[in-house]
């Protein structure tokens, strides 16, 4: 079933990068102009990657949560878990995964782009149910009460999906300089705006995303930032049942900011937001007094293909079998690519099996093959 009005969530996504300052804002131009081709496989045809550690359905259970109770404690089968920006290419993932062990609400932009992927899931049982929501105008529309006085509420938009709301995992994200991605519709293009905030602002490239960032677009400081913080404002002003957990999806870097590569990569204030969300989330959880885990996967690789603004959707570039090995390692230390089917599988090992509580840590597949249930849980109870 579909819950409108409608969204716009913007899906998790690993940055590109430039190189001279000169380049930059070459390439700020020529990224924003670019039209890209639509991705080569529908949602309806890609199908999870089957892994050892991959659960059987669940065929009982039941929500654990108690209005009014304190917050806090482990995820049971047949608890809520709202996905934020379930209509993303790593979201769906984490919505499909989590549908096996729990009830589902997932946020997404337009319901009707993403519903054939979870075809057998919706409703009943423990399944997918589908709500859009408008992230970024409903952020407006609360600031602009504020403005008037009024108190901090949750949108009705949300209330759907995070009412019932045992535990929050954040999907969203852009990229990490100007494409369609950071439009309002995802569609148009952007290089008009760009072009305007360089000249408004003598070509400084963080005045002029700060302009962005005002005008309302899906910049990083908006959706890596500001909404994350939205959310949990929201959801703790919705829930009315137990809060357990937050897991936010971010990137590696964002610890390593002054660090090359990562200067390049946050040109444009990526991981600065990024790290800013987490904080928001953090703080968040601290105050609720339920837990919290940031997953900070490398560059993302693997279908499905179908949002097509992120390097490794743009050339579809799978991992070869050879390198199906998981490695995790708390902070953020670690170097490589992640497969979206992993990121997926390994946010769901950390609810099922109630690992990582209240740290960071980073994942990236390695040389090896896919490790069992059994190693997978051993590493994430490691950290």
């Amino acid at each position: 079933s579909v819950h409108r009005p409608r969204t716009l969530v913007a899906p998790l996504p690993y940055p590109t990068m430039g190189s001279h300052r000169r380049l930059l804002l070459a390439a700020l131009v020529s990224l924003s102009s670019r039209t890209i081709a639509p991705g080569a496989s529908a949602f309806g045809d890609f199908k999870l990657p089957k892994f050892p550690w991959q659960n059987p359905p669940n065929d009982g259970g039941g929500a654990s949560s108690v209005v009014g109770s304190a917050n806090g404690g482990a995820l049971q089968p047949g608890d809520t878990v709202a996905v934020i920006g379930a209509s993303g290419n790593v979201g769906k993932l984490v919505a499909l995964r989590l549908s096996d062990t729990y009830r589902v609400n997932g946020v997404v932009r337009d319901a009707s782009s993403v519903s054939s992927f979870f075809e057998g899931r919706e409703d009943g049982g423990y399944g997918v149910r589908l709500f859009e929501a408008n992230l970024l105008d409903e952020m407006t529309a609360a600031a602009e009460g504020r403005d008037g006085g009024s108190a901090f509420a949750c949108p009705e938009s949300l209330v759907g999906p995070l009412r019932d709301a045992n535990a929050v995992v954040i999907c969203t994200g852009t990229t990490a300089f100007p494409t369609k991605a950071w439009t309002k519709s995802g569609e148009d293009g952007v290089a008009g705006d760009v072009l305007k905030a360089l000249f408004d602002n003598s070509f400084d490239v963080k005045a002029a995303i700060s302009s962005l960032d005002d005008s309302g677009l899906n910049t990083p400081e908006n959706v890596d930032n500001r909404s994350n913080d939205f959310v949990m404002k929201a959801w703790d002003d919705a829930c009315g049942v137990r809060q357990k957990r937050v897991v936010m999806l971010s990137s590696i870097g964002v610890q390593r900011r002054a660090q090359m590569p990562f200067p390049i990569l946050n040109a444009c204030g990526v991981l600065d937001a990024k790290a800013a969300g987490e904080k928001a989330v953090t703080d968040a959880a601290t105050r609720g007094g339920y837990s919290h885990t940031i997953v900070r996967p490398g560059q993302l690789f693997g279908g499905p293909y179908d949002n097509n603004y992120y390097l490794g959707t743009l050339f579809q570039l799978d991992k070869d079998a050879e390198t199906r090995d998981v490695q995790v390692g708390r902070g953020d230390e670690l170097l490589g690519d992640t497969l979206r089917s992993t990121l997926a599988e390994v946010t769901a090992q950390c609810c099922e099996g109630d690992l990582a509580r209240d740290m960071d840590f980073a994942v990236v597949n390695v040389k090896g093959d896919s490790p069992t249930a059994e190693d997978v849980r051993e590493r994430l109870g490691a950290l």
